[in-house]
């Protein structure tokens, strides 16, 4: 009995702090803020642009297909001395308390990113907002960040996932692009021996008539955000941009090309042959000799061969060797451009500095304070490619060879 009493006197005095969801909120009275721009005025005023989910009007939210009448999300903008302020100024327009945990992106406008840089802004997000570390983060190019975020889109309900997903596309079929996010960015910014990249995004056609149900209403739509290019940041601020077949090389090097299209000249014929990468490894080594650093980039690529234009005999093993030569030599090219520019701008954006410092702690210290703008410029770097053909198509030699084999 004594036994018993005992453990009932312990529950009924651990009942009162066993009380669950005091601090809780009811998801009617949250906004949740999907994406969030930032621009800044001449006399230094944030800007925010907040683009808040409608869940009534999401497909699929409501039944007999009243969905898609109204536009899937709603802006607001806010104005404040920081980010943190312009959230509070935005929560007075807005009837419920903005959510921040489900930010899935963070545009700032290539204005702010060039002036004051992302430093202190995302500080200030990590530091005092509910933001996830996993939130993407892009610039917008050329124009307002807020208007970045107000361009209805077609597929993807939610502009923010639409350019999300875009990201991971370009990034994984075509190798041009990289999708960073806060962690990412921040862990580059502080490094002495990395800086941070992050990928643009334009608008192409009426941004006007974009942010209106007439964006939706044809199949064309009157305007669409694309992924453009590269950003390169250095001590927290944009300095320059990496496009076309630069952007290419610059993956090459990060060891980040998943797939991506290598198209070759071959007998004349500009881009004449089409290589589609499936695999790819690249191994990045340093090392000082003579007290100099020097870096060794040794690239891989395995794929196949996907459209032909010329007449080549492809089940002809020396004319493959041929090909993959001539392969290696495109990919060494753009993985060279990349870096010669990232030299130029003294932009470690490739992590050669952290590799030193892997491999050579006690000779990374005498180099670190003048890495960027002394040791890195200077950089011996020796780049070297292996390609390889797995595969020739569906078919063996292309129509072109054999009707050149007929009528000969």
């Amino acid at each position: 009995m004594n036994r018993k009493w005992i453990i009932s006197f312990f529950v009924a005095v651990c009942l009162p702090f066993l009380s669950g969801c005091w601090s809780s909120i009811e998801l009617k009275e949250l906004a949740i803020v999907s994406a969030y721009a930032l621009d800044k005025k001449e006399d230094g005023t944030y800007v925010g642009t907040f683009q808040l989910i409608n869940p009534m009007n999401v497909p699929g939210a409501l039944q007999g297909g009243a969905s898609g009448q109204k536009p899937s999300i709603a802006t607001y903008t806010a104005t404040g001395g920081n980010p943190l302020e312009v959230a509070d100024n935005a929560s007075t327009k807005v009837s419920r308390d903005l959510y921040f945990a489900h930010t899935s992106l963070l545009v700032i406008s290539e204005e702010l990113a060039r002036e004051e840089g992302l430093s202190s802004i995302l500080d200030a997000m990590e530091r005092g907002l509910e933001f996830r570390t996993t939130t993407n983060i892009v610039i917008s190019r050329d124009i307002k960040a807020g208007d970045f975020v107000q361009v209805l889109t077609a597929i993807d309900q939610v502009p923010a996932e639409k350019a999300i997903k875009s990201l991971d596309f370009t990034e994984k079929l075509y190798g041009e692009n990289i999708a960073t996010n806060l962690q990412k960015f921040i862990k580059a910014a502080v490094s002495t021996g990395k800086e941070p990249l992050v990928s643009g995004f334009i608008v192409s056609g009426d941004i006007e008539k974009a942010k209106t149900m007439e964006q939706l209403q044809s199949s064309e739509g009157a305007a669409t955000i694309e992924v453009n290019g590269i950003g390169v940041f250095k001590e927290g601020k944009l300095v320059n941009w990496i496009e076309g077949e630069k952007s290419e090389g610059t993956l090459w090097v990060l060891d980040q090309i998943q797939q991506a299209p290598v198209d070759i000249d071959w007998e004349g014929q500009k881009e004449a042959i089409s290589y589609k990468v499936i695999r790819q490894k690249t191994n990045v080594e340093a090392k000082t000799k003579g007290g100099k650093p020097v870096i060794s980039v040794k690239i891989r690529a395995e794929g196949d061969l996907r459209a032909i234009e010329v007449p080549v005999n492809v089940t002809d093993p020396h004319v493959l060797l041929r090909i993959e030569k001539v392969l290696q030599e495109k990919i060494k090219d753009e993985a060279e451009a990349t870096i010669q520019e990232a030299q130029k701008t003294k932009t470690d954006i490739f992590g050669f500095g952290e590799k030193l410092h892997q491999s050579e702690p006690d000779n990374w210290k005498k180099l670190e304070q003048e890495w960027q703008d002394v040791y890195f410029p200077a950089l011996d770097v020796d780049v070297t490619v292996e390609a390889f053909i797995r595969r020739t198509g569906m078919r063996n030699n292309p129509y072109l060879f054999d009707l050149n084999k007929k009528s000969d």
